[in-house]
């Protein structure tokens, strides 16, 4: 019974964000990431996975060793590092302007606006935890947010950042850097050194071998359970995990849209290793 209940239960969650994604405007949709990794929406948690597209209202969450890139559709691409949570508080498209409130409640967060583009009118304003606030109309930037301190570095363009004094300062020139502390007010407005950046910029990017998919070809498949129900146990066990494993013919799940051969065996290392799965192999 309860076998039956599971699947009836996966069947109506997929209906379900499948309406309500036709019934929104989109923001933009999930191009790539690197699990584990997880979708809020109305009540209910999915894992996230490639392809999904975002509504106002969505939240984003990243578990450890994980990176999410998001595509916007006014042209933009953000990315997400561990242990991150990041909300789509509204997003509206007028007279030709996309504007939108995103918040990154946790973690490290870069926002970057393709080369195509750059010509799109936006007002998209960026809250960073609970210290600043970033008004954005085309550039590049990174920040994080964590319980000790915010930090935001521009790389290209330009951004104004409300800190939680309520003064606005703007950044126009290339690693120009804030940060603030939860109790104090922000730091005078200084340059980071390139090095620096590049230390903080791989919390955002992807890394090899750990389970990429980037609309791939290759697949992980799961299977020698002996029986339907333990297929199913591991099945609920990894997508709770935010895995999104789907069922496949016979006794087995798989993991689909894997980047190379080299990412499927990574993860498969590393699922065989935390679930104790029984036969793990990638297949395109």
């Amino acid at each position: 019974m309860r076998t039956r209940l599971t699947v009836v239960l996966l069947a109506l969650m997929a209906t379900l964000f499948a309406l309500q994604e036709a019934a929104a405007a989109s923001v933009g949709k999930i191009e790539s990431l690197q699990p584990p990794a997880w979708l809020d929406r109305g009540g209910l948690t999915v894992p996230a996975a490639p392809g999904i597209e975002l509504l106002a209202g969505d939240t984003l969450r990243t578990g450890k060793g994980a990176r999410l890139l998001i595509g916007l559709s006014e042209g933009s691409i953000v990315r997400l590092g561990e242990n991150a949570t990041f909300e789509v508080t509204k997003a509206d498209r007028k007279s030709g302007v996309f504007t939108a409130a995103l918040a990154v409640i946790e973690g490290a967060f870069r926002f970057t606006t393709r080369a195509a583009g750059k010509l799109q009118a936006r007002d998209v304003q960026i809250r960073v935890a609970r210290n600043a606030t970033i008004g954005i109309r085309g550039t590049d930037l990174w920040d994080r947010g964590r319980d000790d301190k915010d930090i935001v570095c521009l790389i290209e363009g330009k951004i104004d950042v409300t800190g939680n004094d309520n003064k606005t300062s703007r950044l126009d020139q290339p690693l120009q850097f804030f940060q603030s502390t939860r109790n104090a007010p922000p730091e005078p407005i200084s340059f980071l050194d390139v090095k620096q950046l590049e230390i903080w910029a791989v919390e955002t990017d992807l890394e090899a071998g750990k389970g990429a998919t980037e609309g791939g070809q290759w697949k992980l498949v799961v299977s020698g359970f002996a029986t339907r129900d333990a297929m199913l146990a591991a099945s609920r066990n990894l997508r709770d995990a935010g895995y999104g494993v789907e069922k496949s013919a016979g006794n087995t799940l798989r993991i689909d849209k894997l980047a190379s051969e080299a990412e499927a065996n990574g993860l498969g290392e590393k699922l065989t290793a935390e679930f104790k799965l029984p036969t793990v192999k990638a297949v395109k």
